[in-house]
Order: C-alpha cells, then sequence, then structure tokens
C-alpha cells in the first residue's frame, strides 16, 4: 500500500470519526432518563419513549465501538503498521480497507474467527 492510499484512508478515517462523534453527542441526549409521571406522559407515549432510549443506547454503544477501532486504526497508521493484519501478519486487500477502513484483520483471519465464534456459540447451545 503506498502513501497516497494511507493518506486517503486516514482521511475518511478522520472524517467518520468527526461523523460518529457528532452522532454520539446526539444520542446522550436521547438516552437519559424516561419520565415515568403519568400526569406528564401517556402510558403508551411513555413505551415508546422508553424504546426510543433503548434503540439510542444501542447505537451510542456501536458508535463507541466504532470509534475505538477507527482509533486503534488511526494509531497502526501512525506506527506504520496499518494495512497489516493484527493476525497472520500479511497485508490486507486494499479493497477490504476501503470497505472497511478501520479493520484489523485480513478476510481469511476474519472469517477463521466467525467460524470459531459461530462453533462455540452453537456448542454453548448444545
Amino acid at each position: 500500500m503506498d502513501d497516497h492510499q494511507i493518506a486517503k484512508i486516514k482521511q475518511l478515517l478522520l472524517t467518520v470519526q468527526r461523523d460518529l462523534l457528532i452522532t454520539k453527542t446526539n444520542l446522550k441526549e436521547s438516552t437519559q432518563t424516561v419520565d415515568l409521571d403519568q400526569s406528564k406522559v401517556g402510558r403508551l407515549s411513555r413505551m415508546d419513549a422508553l424504546q426510543s432510549q433503548a434503540i439510542a443506547k444501542e447505537s451510542r454503544r456501536r458508535s463507541e465501538l466504532q470509534l475505538m477501532k477507527i482509533e486503534a486504526a488511526l494509531e497502526r497508521i501512525e506506527e506504520g503498521e496499518f494495512g497489516y493484519c493484527a493476525q497472520c501478519e500479511n497485508e490486507i486487500n486494499i479493497r477490504r480497507l476501503e470497505v472497511d477502513p478501520a479493520t484489523p484483520f485480513c478476510i481469511s483471519c476474519a472469517e477463521k474467527m466467525q467460524n470459531h465464534r459461530s462453533s462455540l456459540i452453537a456448542t454453548q447451545r448444545s
């Protein structure tokens, strides 16, 4: 991977990071405690508010996870380790990085980990 490709991916990561930080700030208000005073809000409205709150909390959790992945990718860029699989240390295909620039794994290692997780879940269910 050449310097131009890395610079392009770094800019994309920074843009996504900025957008996620804005979204996270906006979601903070949506995750506040729901007022349960029936004189102010009806039962169905409270249920809707609780559901919206749960959705906002999950969105915020996902945003925080994605932010951690982006920060790790930016660190790998600064350390000169970006573009190499954290598992097998082979170069990650540029097309994979264009789709998910924060990914630390090549497709082979990602598939192996997914298959391993799936088999663990299947074992736990039996």
